[in-house]
């Protein structure tokens, strides 16, 4: 699944989990992952309620925190990350937000992102924004984000260092390293704060993209104006706007352990597969092919990125028409051993199969010191019940719209 985030009126944490809570991700979840980071319960509390914007219903996700403004170093975020009972994948991602909020600042302020005092995003709210949207994004099973151009407001914020410029300096800079397209914003005022434009610079491709629309989540933005202070998720399927390419070379000079983090670039850059093929190469020597299958536009860039991070001196390009992909949704599931991650296969709307997520099943297994063959095998049997309860869900649904339509 893919997200396209439209944002007219800009975005801040509470927005980004408003427009995830909006489109199905219960907020109970919501609050069992913040649970699981182990603040003291007496210190937050998180609310959500529908609100109208200049008439369009949306969720308002209310984030309450009773600590105050707190002033944390990168250190701090990254402890209280790491002490959380939440999945791996999530711990990292929040704290590379976190990573870059700090190199923001360092940057504004001419220190370095050790050095950096956290004032608001230190604070319980901007922790739960950021490890919320992280855990989010990961059980909505949501592969990739894009992102309209940014609005960017003007004028002047009370800041813990006073007052300061609008877009706020931090908030520029993360919009500067990622090279974000920006807009003027709809009005004077703050529109993007430096949690949501952490957000966007970790997540988020600056491009709409061909897709196949299934829902969409909108979020509400704490304050009321003239016009809708929303932010609209729209949720789908990637739809390939041309041809497919594979691209392969032959290697066989090339130290083995490199080619993991060639792979991982590579899917980083926009390659939908890579694997390895061993062949045996001319004098008798053993050697890989190296295939790449992705949408054919983004070639260019992955011929340059092969050449550069392998020992090759050539790629092959051959055309691919079409590529036929079934619908795949991320479902959370509880097992004896904790929350495990399952991917479900979907043909049309019919649930046909379902696998565990290996990399939860492998943290599960390390975390408790339990052989990987044991925690994958009971999760496949969780993960069987849950196909079952889809198809139930299915047949249940289909029965009730036979009789409504008789």
């Amino acid at each position: 699944m893919i997200a396209y985030l439209d944002i007219p009126s800009g975005l801040s944490g509470d927005m980004f989990l408003g427009c995830l809570v909006d489109a199905g991700w219960p907020v109970e979840r919501l609050r069992a992952v913040i649970a699981g980071m182990k603040l003291p319960a007496e210190e937050w509390s998180i609310e959500t309620r529908d609100v109208k914007k200049v008439g369009i219903r949306a969720t308002l996700v209310d984030v309450r925190a009773r600590e105050g403004h707190a002033h944390r170093h990168l250190k701090h975020i990254r402890e209280i990350i790491a002490a959380g009972d939440v999945p791996e994948p999530v711990k990292e991602k929040a704290i590379a937000v976190f990573t870059r909020l700090a190199n923001a600042e360092a940057k504004v302020h001419g220190t370095t992102p050790e050095k950096i005092h956290f004032h608001e995003v230190g604070a319980v709210d901007a922790i739960i924004d950021i490890v919320g949207a992280c855990a989010g994004i990961s059980e909505m099973g949501i592969e990739k984000i894009y992102a309209s151009p940014v609005p960017t407001g003007s004028g002047w914020g009370n800041m813990a260092h006073g007052q300061m410029p609008l877009p706020a300096p931090a908030t520029l800079e993360l919009l500067a390293a990622a090279n974000a397209p920006t807009i003027p914003g709809p009005g004077p005022g703050e529109w993007v704060t430096p949690t949501g434009a952490a957000i966007l610079a970790e997540f988020a491709t600056f491009e709409q993209p061909a897709m196949t629309l299934l829902r969409v989540g909108i979020g509400a933005g704490q304050r009321d104006a003239a016009w809708p202070n929303v932010a609209r998720m729209w949720l789908g399927q990637a739809k390939s706007s041309g041809s497919m390419v594979q691209l392969e070379t032959n290697i066989d000079d090339m130290n083995p352990q490199l080619y993991a983090g060639v792979s991982e670039k590579l899917f980083a850059a926009g390659a939908r597969d890579v694997w390895l093929t061993p062949v045996q190469m001319k004098k008798g020597r053993p050697g890989v092919v190296l295939s790449v299958l992705a949408p054919a536009s983004e070639e260019a860039k992955l011929v340059q990125l092969i050449l550069r991070e392998t020992t090759t001196f050539g790629v092959r390009a051959h055309r691919v028409d079409h590529r036929h992909e079934a619908r795949r949704e991320i479902r959370q599931m509880q097992t004896e051993f904790g929350a495990i991650r399952a991917k479900v296969k979907f043909v049309g709307e019919e649930p046909v199969g379902v696998m565990p997520e290996y990399e939860d099943c492998r943290r599960v297994a390390q975390e408790r010191g339990l052989p990987l063959r044991q925690v994958h095998e009971t999760a496949m049997g969780r993960a069987l019940e849950k196909l079952r309860e889809l198809r139930a869900g299915e047949v249940a649904k289909d029965t009730k719209d036979a009789k409504e339509s008789q």
